[in-house]
């Protein structure tokens, strides 16, 4: 018995001893299994942690993260980059943005972090005229719309101001809107407000408003004549010189561009009522006057005979203020001046006018033809009171 359990004993300790070696083997091989990887500090999207692999290059790494990288995506080292002790690896993945430009639509994967960037290194056309939305400081998220709507430049005139100016609109209701331009209730505008736009169109505002303007205008006085006997006839006497009445009259003016367009009356009014002239026609017969030379002073009557007489003063209506002859009315307000019709009586001759006095003829004028003058007088009441009437006059050598 004690021999049998002797050798019992002695197959328990080969056992035993068998396995504790091959338990000892399998520990050494598992040591030396992790003792061969490489730590790396790795930082994925920010979020860094210590790494212990066998990996070969840094993109079997991310590979065996399970981690499918895009080549958008930033890696630094590059994936092909053998792995080394301590090698710090950065990873960030890249996001998709959609991007709109006019009307080409697709999708850019990209590691920028703001809309600006994005810009910067697609290399994208774009100018501070373009429309971008969101702005560019905006932070990139995954699946963003970025929208850039392409400036274009188109004429705008708007008044009597005429420029170009760059635009991203679609309309011309949009374009006004973009550049704050306010229409008032009458102004128009081509295209309507509901057309499409393109660089070849031109804007046009015409600015209009209706004002009311006011005019003050006399209104003329009636003459009323009456027949008086004991005037020659042919005479005149006023007897009542009338007065000029006044008048407003209201009118709707409208104007484009600060220019008056049209002219509307809309009522009149009467400030004042205007007085008549009343007027005394002679009746009288006419006796023969005789042409013979007649003896005055130092001057000798060639000749005397009935002429129609007006007057008129150095500021009607026309009037130069100086006569043909170059004398100076307004300078001579008490000149004594007749105008005269040059091949009835010379410029130039000495005259007597009944009812005005010694005179020379010194003046013509359009509607003074034959037996007719005009004599001057210094104020225009007076040459109202003188009216129209015929008088005598001398011819004085």
């Amino acid at each position: 018995m004690k021999k049998l359990f002797s050798e019992r004993s002695i197959k328990s300790k080969i056992v035993l001893s068998t396995a504790s070696m091959l338990v000892l083997g399998s520990g050494v091989a598992y040591g030396t299994y992790e003792g061969s990887k490489e730590t790396v500090a790795l930082n994925v999207n920010g979020k860094e942690e210590k790494i212990r692999t066998h990996a070969d290059t840094v993109g079997a790494l991310l590979q065996e993260l399970d981690i499918d990288y895009r080549q958008e995506d930033h890696i630094s080292p590059a994936a092909s980059k053998r792995i080394e002790e301590n090698m710090k690896i950065d990873y960030e993945a890249s996001k998709p943005v959609k991007l709109a430009i006019g009307e080409k639509r697709r999708t850019i994967w990209t590691t920028a972090d703001t809309v600006k960037e994005l810009i910067e290194q697609e290399n994208l056309d774009v100018t501070e005229h373009d429309k971008i939305e969101p702005a560019l400081d905006t932070k990139l998220e995954k699946n963003l719309s970025l929208t850039i709507d392409k400036a274009f430049k188109l004429a705008l005139n708007v008044g009597e101001q005429k420029q170009q100016v760059w635009t991203t609109s679609t309309t011309v209701a949009d374009f006004l809107k973009e550049h704050n331009i306010k229409l008032n209730k009458l102004d128009e505008v081509k295209p309507a407000l509901t057309e499409q736009i393109n660089p070849k169109s031109t804007i046009t505002v015409t600015r209009i408003e209706k004002v009311t303007d006011v005019v003050e205008e006399p209104i003329a006085f009636n003459v009323i004549t009456k027949k008086d006997s004991s005037l020659e006839k042919g005479e005149q006497k006023v007897i009542e010189s009338g007065k000029e009445g006044k008048q407003k009259k209201h009118f709707e003016v409208v104007i484009k561009n600060g220019k008056e367009f049209s002219r509307k009356l809309l009522k009149t009014e009467t400030v004042a009522d205007s007085e008549a002239r009343v007027v005394a026609l002679g009746t009288k017969a006419v006796q023969p006057v005789s042409t013979a030379t007649v003896s005055r002073g130092n001057d000798s009557v060639a000749k005397e005979f009935y002429v129609r007489s007006t007057a008129y003063t150095a500021y009607c209506s026309g009037c130069s203020g100086t006569t043909a002859t170059g004398i100076n009315l307004r300078a001579n307000p008490n000149a004594k001046i007749i105008a005269v019709d040059p091949s009835v009586i010379p410029l130039g001759t000495k005259v007597y006018v009944e009812g005005y006095g010694y005179a020379v003829a010194a003046d013509t004028g359009s509607a003074i033809k034959g037996n007719k003058i005009d004599v001057f007088l210094s104020s225009k009441s007076a040459a109202y009171r003188w009216g129209s009437k015929r008088v005598k006059i001398k011819i004085l050598n």
